[in-house]
């Protein structure tokens, strides 16, 4: 009789933890396990996870992470300041959109642009907006940008890899990937600095790494000369220029001057035949 009643307050102080724990246990508790030991983890477990939480949602508030929850019409609704990705996807969509006003309020008064395939970067944001002017202008009506891969990053940054297409055509060597710095400028975030890199057309392959093993064998054989030229590289770059304009510009100039000018020769009867095919290919399908 008694060995009954005590298995049978055991079982319905088994069932009552089970109760008690069901919301968070994911795997049935070993028998053996003490209902006790499990209420002490209970006690501990719930409270660390909600301030974890809560730490989380602090850090992620903090960053500008947008929060994106899923109404009951299957709608997407972003709650909070906008993330540095939202801004980029922003920016990137007013630039295919040929909309400058509105690129101009992604732009800091300070942005910093640096494109790898200008020699010297753009400064403020005055130099910033006429270069996306000449690339909107550059572009036409049908060339897009399209966003492959959007990787945001700490301190409202973001990474971007993308091409560009022609009505839904990738357009050759337009691979890029550009890296974008944002800063808080009221309620909103915008562009402080950006570093684009495009794909060249120029496929030099094994002969880069020939180069480069040439370069890093002078620099370990004279090091003192490596540092100096690593240090200061204009100066150097500056000198040879000067040594050029003096003693091989007479020359070369001119040769380079006729290159230029015949191929600009050539774009514009290319150009020409193109709009003539153009004008007769109406005339024979209307």
């Amino acid at each position: 009789m008694a060995v009954a009643v005590n298995f049978s307050a055991q079982a319905l102080q088994q069932r009552t933890c089970l109760r008690e724990i069901a919301g968070l246990a994911v795997h049935p508790l070993p028998a053996r396990r003490s209902c006790q030991l499990v209420q002490n983890r209970m006690k501990k477990q719930p409270h660390g996870i909600a301030v974890q939480r809560q730490e989380e949602n602090k850090s992620k508030n903090s960053r500008g992470t947008s929060r994106i929850m899923s109404s009951n019409n299957d709608s997407d609704l972003i709650i909070g300041p906008p993330s540095a990705a939202d801004t980029i996807k922003h920016f990137y969509t007013c630039i295919n959109e040929k909309n400058l006003n509105q690129l101009g309020g992604y732009i800091s008064q300070d942005c910093y642009i640096e494109d790898c395939s200008f020699y010297n970067p753009f400064n403020g944001k005055k130099e910033v907006m006429n270069f996306f002017d000449l690339l909107m202008r550059s572009m036409g009506q049908n060339v897009k940008f399209i966003i492959e891969h959007v990787c945001e990053g700490d301190n409202f940054t973001a990474g971007v890899n993308w091409h560009l297409e022609w009505k839904q055509t990738q357009v050759p060597f337009t691979r890029g990937c550009s890296f974008y710095e944002c800063s808080e400028e009221g309620e909103k975030l915008v562009i402080k600095k950006a570093l684009i890199v495009i794909e060249s057309p120029m496929k030099p392959g094994g002969v880069v790494l020939v180069l480069l093993k040439n370069v890093t064998t002078i620099f370990d054989e004279f090091p003192i000369a490596a540092e100096w030229f690593l240090k200061s590289p204009h100066v150097i770059l500056q000198t040879i220029l000067k040594i050029y304009t003096i003693f091989l510009a007479p020359f070369v100039n001119p040769l380079v001057a006729g290159y230029v000018g015949f191929w600009k020769l050539m774009a514009q009867l290319f150009g020409f035949a193109i709009k003539i095919m153009i004008y007769i290919s109406r005339i024979l399908f209307k």
